[in-house]
């Protein structure tokens, strides 16, 4: 049984459809609305959440059910409506699915997992009522203890879901860990990859062999003093706990799929013309000859790509930062995150995106250098770096060991070139000299490293680089 279900329909669910797949516990429960009205929950009588329903969220991007689901999902625009199930209790995992199953018969549409609609009758309970604060605070968190939160999913993609989004805040507010449990075969969504902490967090991958790992680490992984920790070795000590790793971990094709990464910041002044985004969009367009398909706050994202909607959104949470996914086209997978940060300096972008391609596609390596000069001389760029590694082209991050990425490039934006002394910038100990972008007076400097996914010595070129302009 499932524990995370989501009903995919063209019609939004009215209150009388969401009403319906609620008295799926019985016709004698009372139904109220949480969280200002974004979250409906049912408990029973001892005040244990069974299921917790969001509001419905209009998918406007194509694609987001395929990437997180595989499933196929109506045209767009089309409603997304998740509930999720109390892990662990059967009653509520079919009330969860019931609830959907509902909710997609009478708005016309399917469920996601295809076996969570198979009843549409009611599913028996006791005591079934409203769950009262503060038990529907944090309705993605399954275990909770001293150093972690234990999120257990069944989804195929773990995605940012605002579920988790949620937790995230919290374990942070809670100077705790987030430890994510998943199924053998699930993966990552990058926006998760790169929000995960370091220790004790950690990504759980369940294992017919080993019971569960780490699925970025490898490490062998049990349960013990109230969080997921590794298991050390025979003959280990503290100095050298050797740690096994799991054989799962270690399969591992090269099946010649790649990724471009690029990682880059931004800072503008702050003034009410500005627009965010924008770095982002000419760096797609270089790439990829067109902008991103959609963005949004969280997993799916829902919105039709817009930088003046993103920078409207941003500005209303100043002076709060703003964290955005961004997604491509089925057609050409890419993924970003965005993290917009107000400063003294003034607004700071930190942007993360991804591009995937097939064995017998070529990244567009020849646009690096002139989407690297858009962003110096139009979005006030400071640094970016560009890598390329090996890996899966859609993208999702697989519990097995993917080598490390190579660096292409490193470029210094102007206002940073400009504050280093002595020609710092320009006269450098790599044998390849800079690539001058922008203005004479004022250059910013792309820096070509060997990029060569089989050889990681690009990494050496790039400290012995780092080290000379930082002058140590």
């Amino acid at each position: 049984m499932t524990k995370d279900v989501v009903a995919l329909t063209p019609r939004m669910p009215d209150p009388w459809s969401i009403l319906a797949g609620l008295l799926s516990g019985g016709p004698d429960k009372l139904v109220n609305t949480a969280g200002e009205g974004a979250v409906v929950q049912l408990c029973d009588a001892s005040g244990r959440p069974l299921v917790s329903v969001e509001a419905p969220l209009l998918v406007q991007v194509a694609g987001e059910a395929e990437r997180l689901f595989g499933a196929a999902a109506p045209p767009v625009p089309f409603w997304w409506t998740e509930a999720r199930a109390t892990t662990g209790v059967a009653e509520a995992e079919r009330l969860a699915g019931t609830f959907a199953a509902r909710v997609a018969a009478l708005a016309g549409g399917t469920v996601w997992p295809p076996e969570a609609a198979l009843s549409l009758a009611v599913v028996a309970s006791e005591g079934v009522g409203l769950a009262p604060a503060p038990a529907a605070a944090q309705p993605a968190v399954d275990v909770l203890t001293d150093k972690v939160a234990v999120v257990i999913t069944d989804r195929p993609v773990v995605a940012m879901t605002a579920w988790l989004s949620d937790a995230f805040r919290a374990v942070a507010a809670a100077e705790r860990g987030l430890q994510i449990v998943s199924p053998a075969g699930a993966t990552l969504s990058p926006a998760v990859r790169d929000s995960l902490p370091g220790w004790p967090s950690r990504w759980v991958v369940q294992d017919e062999q080993e019971g569960y790992y780490d699925g970025r680490s490898g490490a062998v992984l049990r349960w013990q003093e109230g969080m997921f920790a590794p298991v050390a070795s025979p003959g280990a000590t503290e100095d050298d706990p050797d740690t096994p790793v799991a054989a799962a971990f270690r399969e591992f094709a090269d099946t010649g799929e790649r990724q471009l990464a690029v990682t880059f910041r931004t800072v503008r002044p702050a003034d009410e013309r500005l627009v965010l985004g924008g770095a982002l969009e000419a760096l797609w367009c270089e790439l990829t000859g067109g902008p991103p398909a959609g963005w949004g706050s969280a997993e799916p994202a829902n919105l039709p790509w817009s930088p003046a909607r993103l920078t409207d959104t941003a500005f209303a949470r100043a002076p709060e930062p703003s964290w955005f996914v961004v997604v491509g086209s089925p057609e050409r997978p890419a993924h970003a995150t965005v993290r917009i940060t107000r400063t003294k300096a003034g607004v700071e972008e930190d942007v993360t995106v991804a591009f995937g391609y097939g064995a017998d596609e070529e990244p567009p390596l020849e646009a690096l250098t002139r989407a690297a000069e858009v962003l110096a001389t139009r979005h006030h760029l400071q640094s970016m770096l560009v890598q390329l590694r090996k890996a899966r082209r859609d993208l999702a991050v697989p519990p097995r060991f993917e080598g490390p990425g190579v660096p292409l490039a490193f470029v210094l934006g102007a206002e940073e070139a400009l504050a280093l002394p002595d020609d710092r910038a320009r006269r450098t100990p790599l044998a390849q000299q800079p690539l001058a972008l922008g203005p004479k007076a004022r250059p910013a400097f792309y820096y070509a490293l060997p990029g060569d996914p089989s050889d990681l010595s690009g990494w050496s070129d790039f400290e012995r680089l780092v080290r000379h302009l930082k002058g140590s």
